[in-house]
């Protein structure tokens, strides 16, 4: 492994062009690290080389100048770089890594900045990438947490969680990203930050279904609180720290998807709630909405384990067409009286 401190500069690729790809490629160069930012699209490269905006995910919000974007999976300051960052979206990590992996530095730190569930296998990032790098030397780490784009774009107060199994990959990924806008803390339970960045953008669907739906704040603050409590339920049968839920990448993840205007998922469960259906909310969002897949991921996941997830459950019945919102709400509602 790279041990060069995190206070000198350091070559970093981000790969992925999306909202929060940029978004950390901008924060990562504002830090006086020399940045790569590889992506697919060559308009949009195009514009972070030149006008310094990326007018397609973050329009109006200028980009570090320092940021140099590629099309060119072999450049070598791009997927060679000693630290990579991940932020291709979950559902399609596995084929990046298929056919990106031998490029990768045997020795690099991948940091995963992306979260979700894989819907074919119920896996996280660090559990199939660990499957198909086996005998390579990588450091896996994640980052996760409550941060939209545009508000770290704009320098906005924000915090977030650097997860890794090695405690001085995650020191010295705390150290690059840390800014007095961005704070970084750390954690070592890799599986609990990714659960809960993922399954939180179920429950931010089902928060807006609420929403959509009229059911007011305490319906909500209610679902909220179930909504954790599923999420951590299915995360320790995972193998992951409860303690991990009440952090971060899960309480403080899931009040802002949950209630932010700037959510996806939540703005998917608003349109739904509203009448409207999956096809035309997902056009109205026009970006991946990783919740969807998600939720289905979830589903099936829980009921290998023998895990409930009723919240999960209806979102997913939601989202089939079985149920309708209106209807899920009710079934939730009269479910069997338990103790919390």
């Amino acid at each position: 492994m790279d041990t060069k401190p995190a206070n000198q500069v350091q070559q970093v690729c981000v790969a992925g062009g999306g909202s929060w790809g940029t978004a950390l490629a901008h924060l990562a160069a504002s830090r006086g690290h020399a940045v790569t930012l590889y992506l697919r699209d060559r308009a949009v490269c195009d514009d972070i080389n030149t006008i310094h905006e990326n007018r397609h995910y973050l329009a109006g919000l200028p980009l570090h100048p320092a940021v140099r974007a590629t099309t060119d999976p072999r450049d070598p300051d791009a997927l060679a770089s000693p630290l990579l960052v991940l932020a291709v979206p979950c559902q399609h990590q596995r084929a990046f890594l298929e056919q990106y992996g031998d490029l990768l530095s045997p020795s690099c730190i991948l940091v995963n900045a992306s979260k979700g569930i894989e819907l074919t296998t119920g896996l996280t990032c660090s559990q199939f990438t660990a499957e198909l790098l086996p005998h390579r030397e990588q450091i896996y780490a994640v980052l996760s947490g409550p941060s939209f784009a545009r508000e770290v774009m704009m320098a906005q107060p924000t915090a977030v969680v650097v997860a890794s199994t090695s405690t001085d990959a995650a020191a010295r990924i705390q150290s690059l990203f840390s800014s007095p806008t961005f704070r970084c803390y750390t954690s070592d339970d890799v599986l609990g930050v990714e659960v809960g960045g993922a399954v939180k953008n179920v429950i931010a669907i089902a928060a807006g279904l609420c929403d959509g739906l009229g059911i007011g704040t305490n319906g909500r603050a209610a679902l909220l609180t179930r909504g954790i409590a599923e999420i951590c339920r299915l995360g320790v049968a995972m193998g992951a720290s409860e303690h991990t839920f009440l952090g971060l990448s899960g309480l403080g993840d899931l009040v802002l998807t949950a209630t932010g205007s700037l959510s996806r998922n939540r703005t998917l469960g608003l349109a739904l709630g509203q009448g409207k259906s999956l096809d035309e909310a997902s056009a109205q969002i026009g970006m991946v909405t990783e919740g969807v897949k998600t939720a289905m991921a979830v589903r099936t996941h829980a009921a290998r384990l023998g895990v409930q997830v009723p919240i999960t459950d209806a979102v997913c019945a939601i989202l089939d067409g079985n149920l309708s919102a209106a209807d899920a709400a009710r079934q939730l509602m009269s479910r069997s009286l338990i103790q919390e």
